[in-house]
């Protein structure tokens, strides 16, 4: 974003890249399910993985896994491998596992990488495979990295940050030849869109969209954005991307002096590293109809996570935490209390 969002975040990130990552994390929830998603004979060893950088080839399922992509931990923890190491991004949860994959590490301790790829930390782990999906290394890196291990890196055409979460959870299970597994947790994670779907048939065409109020900057984020499309798989529609310019950024910044396209049936807050006190203080927001009839959720920065990985794991995690809240802020009763919302002060 413009100006401040620059700054470093915690693991060496910039706060654009920290919001980036959830760019596309959900592509694929929205819609029939592809056809690629059904059971399909598994194909013979050694495999071959065609990505940006050209190609890596497994010989045999891999077992000593390096998790180099900053949410790559979620998938490889969903099909049963704890990955010998993996990538800090932030945060200070323990080993650096979120709550919605904790009980899938149980009691392993994979070491955690801080800052750049460390080539000599991870030669000395002998890994079969390197997974660095969403990794943003650079070519030069990954040529050395492949003199270690096979890397997996998304496919060409995709953004470093864009590929959806039921692809790389599909990738990551025919590397470790647990294709079974992988379908039957992208088959979960779906399932628990279409019984919030099923239990809320009044979301169905209403309007919702996820904002971010950070750095003295307030937008929305774009339809191809994940954390957007979290909404839009729970049956509701989003804003017109051309009403913002279109283009492909997955956020629209807007003037500081008309917030009204924020207005929508609910209103997704996305805490974005700025304490909850600056968004309750600004002052447009409290022109907003969804302000003033209720329809405002708030995503603090755990759930807000939750929406940022866009992992096989982390979207069931959110579903959980803000199905009560969205209904609270649909119902169309501006004295429906969003719970929310009220314990961040936005009421």
């Amino acid at each position: 974003m413009r100006g401040s969002h620059h700054t470093k975040a915690r693991g060496g990130m910039d706060r654009r890249q920290l919001l980036a990552l959830g760019a596309a994390g959900v592509a694929t929830m929205a819609g029939p399910w592809p056809a690629s998603a059904q059971p399909a004979a598994p194909d013979p060893w050694p495999r071959l993985f065609s990505h940006v950088y050209g190609r890596a080839v497994l010989e045999a399922p891999a077992r000593r896994v390096v998790s180099l992509g900053y949410t790559n931990q979620d998938p490889l923890l969903a099909l049963g491998v704890v990955p010998v190491a993996l990538r800090y991004w932030y945060g200070d949860e323990p080993n650096s596992v979120w709550p919605w994959a904790r009980a899938h590490l149980g009691q392993a301790t994979p070491q955690v990488l801080r800052g750049e790829s460390n080539i000599e930390a991870i030669a000395a782990l002998q890994p079969d495979l390197i997974v660095a999906v969403g990794a943003g290394i650079t070519r030069a890196e990954y040529d050395i990295l492949s003199q270690i291990a096979p890397v997996l890196m998304q496919p060409e055409g995709t953004p470093t940050y864009g590929l959806g979460w039921e692809e790389t959870t599909r990738m990551f299970g025919r590397a470790v030849a647990r294709e079974d597994r992988a379908l039957a947790m992208i088959t979960k994670t779906k399932q628990a869109f279409a019984a919030a779907r099923d239990r809320h048939p009044e979301w169905a065409g209403r309007r919702a969209v996820a904002a971010y109020h950070s750095a003295g900057e307030t937008g929305v984020f774009a339809a191809i954005d994940g954390r957007a499309r979290f909404l839009q798989s729970l049956g509701f529609v989003l804003p017109d991307d051309a009403a913002f310019g279109g283009g492909e950024a997955f956020y629209h910044p807007l003037s500081p002096e008309d917030l009204s396209p924020l207005d929508a049936d609910v209103l997704l807050w996305i805490a974005a590293g700025t304490e909850a006190s600056d968004l309750a203080a600004l002052p447009m927001r409290k022109l907003l109809d969804a302000h003033k009839q209720g329809r405002e959720v708030y995503a603090g920065p755990l759930h807000a996570a939750a929406l940022s990985f866009s992992s096989v794991l982390s979207l069931p995690f959110a579903i959980n935490a803000l199905e009560a809240d969205i209904a609270a802020a649909a119902d169309g009763d501006p004295d429906t209390v969003v719970q929310s919302t009220q314990a961040a002060g936005l009421l």
